[in-house]
């Protein structure tokens, strides 16, 4: 039988290919103002939200997205609180999120599948986190592409823009609620300690090739839709985690493009 025919194939396709255009898009945000560990910090961090959900009964995809808001909320506080010093707030940070986590996976229930959120889970999704991720992924893309000069004015130059009487402080805080909204689900369908590469390694990729914003914005998209599908299908046909597989799909693709490049040049 065809892989693709399969249900729950067709839902784990339909659910990559909306987060896979979805990241990159926080993603460039992130790589662009130098904060590009920030995808790593909110992915680890949100561990302890999956925590408390599990603990205290609700939905862990939840608490992983409220956890997110928060966390996001306190990096961008602490980022002006420290604006020559902006890595400072992603470590304090990660550091409470992967203490709580920590702390708190010794009280976890024992019916609790904490494992699902490390690596993912994308092909055993139930359907209210199906909508729910494909409804995060389409409001990621919309509102990226709906402000997307603006966003472009805060990547290059933040103080410009605000003298351009861009709504800079607005727009940055719905990115923040976007970024945790989708890492939040993307760690239950990729994995918490894989979704940071889906920001970052496609972003790196484009940045080698692209010779313009709007060039690196549509390959970083379909540089991770690739790296999605390949991860997809390489795991399909090994029985290895898709997290795993798209990660290092990604970064396969990345070490080949520099290898490329470097030949060119000599």
């Amino acid at each position: 039988m065809n892989p693709l025919e399969l249900s729950f194939m067709q839902r784990a396709i339909i659910i990559g290919l909306v987060l896979a255009a979805a990241i990159p898009c926080i993603g460039i945000l992130c790589v662009l103002k130098r904060m590009s560990l920030m995808g790593d910090t909110l992915a680890h961090s949100s561990l302890a939200g999956v925590a408390f959900g599990f603990i205290f009964g609700f939905n862990p995809t939840l608490g992983a997205a409220a956890y997110c808001v928060l966390a996001a909320a306190a990096i961008e506080f602490l980022r002006h609180k420290f604006p020559q010093y902006a890595d400072i707030s992603l470590a304090i940070i990660l550091s409470t999120g992967v203490g709580l986590a920590g702390v708190m996976t010794g009280y976890l229930p024992a019916s609790a599948n904490f494992s699902n959120f490390l690596f993912g889970s994308i092909v055993a999704v139930p359907d209210d986190e199906f909508y729910t991720s494909l409804g995060v992924g389409l409001a990621t893309l919309g509102a990226f592409f709906l402000f997307y000069k603006e966003v472009f004015y805060i990547v290059f130059d933040e103080q410009g823009a605000k003298l351009a009487g861009v709504p800079v402080h607005r727009i940055n805080f719905v990115f923040v609620i976007l970024t945790a909204a989708t890492i939040a689900v993307a760690a239950r369908t990729v994995g918490a300690l894989i979704v940071s590469s889906l920001m970052v390694l496609p972003v790196a990729c484009a940045l080698q090739i692209a010779k313009s914003f709007r060039s690196t914005v549509w390959l970083s998209i379909a540089f991770s839709v690739l790296f999605m599908i390949s991860g997809l299908i390489i795991s399909c046909c090994s029985y290895a985690k898709p997290g795993g597989a798209i990660a290092l799909t990604g970064v396969a693709a990345l070490i080949a493009i520099l290898v490329v490049k470097g030949i060119a040049k000599r």
